[in-house]
């Protein structure tokens, strides 16, 4: 542990050299700015032997450092350089953020609780996306405290919001660990009855932002069932084995291997951008969902998670007319979104688990990112 913070400490002072020396973390002063009469900063957190920077404007993971199998750095994250990209609301809407407070799809944008019928804005081909017009991407979160290696946020969802019932409230914490764990705790209570679902919303590329295809990463996903989808990406409702489909990730299979098959459920995603239904063995423990590694490099990315579903997005829709923060185009399937979180359109899916949240109850997630190398 004491070598690896030695490490990390020379390889933050040669941060001016190249980025293949080491780490060259973005400049606070490119985020500091006010937005709705709330500050926005940024914040820079390190343990072990990763370094995270994050802005409170979405809760956006703006960089994230790992060292490769030879102890080199790479920034495995896309995102922007400074503040005023994030808000000048062109390209990918959801670069690093937290979503929510219903991450996925509603059909139609629409649900029924309790008898009374909610509608919410339509921002996703017909259908309410990732909280909606606003949700908790496009907000500035109250920073309650900063630490080297954690950040605690909190953000007031009001009463109304893109059309969410009751007020709920909502505490998130992110830390880094001496394991080189990026950790995601939520907490949230309403006081009126609502549905929650939140999640992280990171685009992995482990070769380092800009530099290639994720097509050649290998990817194992401890999931037997997937929830398909129609031509709007809405779940039919069917809860579908993979065995013999090109949804099959049990074994390690690289992402380009089945990606262009002639599969209906492909072609609605464009590839792959889908629910995979987590084998679970335990009712709320944190559990092993996904490993993915990219060869070249030898970064692999765990993902754990409590919740009993994992969203994976190959980063179809990019087309590279939007520039990542060291000037390289952000380019199809050139990144890799793993979104742990319960299943899209669950209102409105009987058989899907609930995301109701009443008055009393206190949502809970945790979702852990372990990097290393192989």
């Amino acid at each position: 542990m004491k070598k690896s913070l030695i490490a990390l400490g020379m390889l933050l002072l040669a941060a001016c050299g190249t980025r293949e020396s080491g780490m060259k973390l973005l400049p606070a002063e490119a985020f500091e700015t006010t937005v709705d009469g709330k500050p926005v900063a940024l914040y820079t957190l390190r343990a072990g032997d990763i370094a995270m920077q994050v802005t409170n404007y979405g809760a956006r993971v703006v960089s994230l450092w790992t060292p490769d199998r030879e102890g080199r750095y790479e920034d495995i994250v896309l995102g922007c350089e400074s503040i005023d990209r994030y808000l000048d609301t062109l390209g990918e809407r959801f670069l690093g953020a937290v979503v929510g407070p219903y991450a996925n799809r509603i059909a139609k944008g629409r649900f029924t609780l309790d008898g009374t019928e909610y509608t919410l804005p339509l921002n996703n081909n017909g259908q309410t996306l990732h909280g909606g017009l606003t949700g908790v991407d496009r907000v500035v979160w109250d920073v309650v405290s900063a630490t080297d290696d954690k950040l605690v946020l909190h953000y007031l969802h009001p009463d109304g919001q893109d059309g969410f019932p009751g007020n709920l409230d909502i505490e998130m914490i992110y830390s880094l660990t001496p394991d080189n764990e990026f950790r995601v705790d939520y907490k949230a209570t309403t006081d009126k009855p609502t549905v929650a679902n939140f999640s992280h919303h990171p685009f992995f590329n482990l070769k380092g932002e800009g530099n290639g295809t994720v097509l050649d990463n290998v990817m194992t996903i401890n999931a037997s069932h997937t929830t398909p989808v129609d031509s709007v990406l809405i779940p039919t409702g069917e809860i579908a084995p993979v065995e013999g489909t090109p949804f099959d990730f049990r074994e390690p299979h690289t992402i380009g291997e089945r990606i262009g098959a002639d599969n209906a459920q492909l072609r609605n995603g464009g590839g792959y951008d889908h629910n995979w239904v987590i084998d679970r063995k335990t009712e709320s423990g944190v559990e092993l969902a996904a490993t993915v590694w990219e060869p070249a490099s030898g970064r692999t990315v765990e993902v754990w998670s409590d919740q009993p579903g994992l969203q994976v997005y190959s980063g179809n829709f990019f087309d590279g007319k939007s520039m990542g923060k060291y000037g390289k185009p952000q380019r199809y399937r050139e990144s890799l979104a793993l979104e742990t979180q319960k299943f899209p359109d669950s209102p409105n899916q009987d058989n899907f688990p609930s995301t109701v949240l009443r008055p009393g109850q206190t949502y809970t997630q945790t979702c852990i990112y372990k990097f290393g190398v192989k």
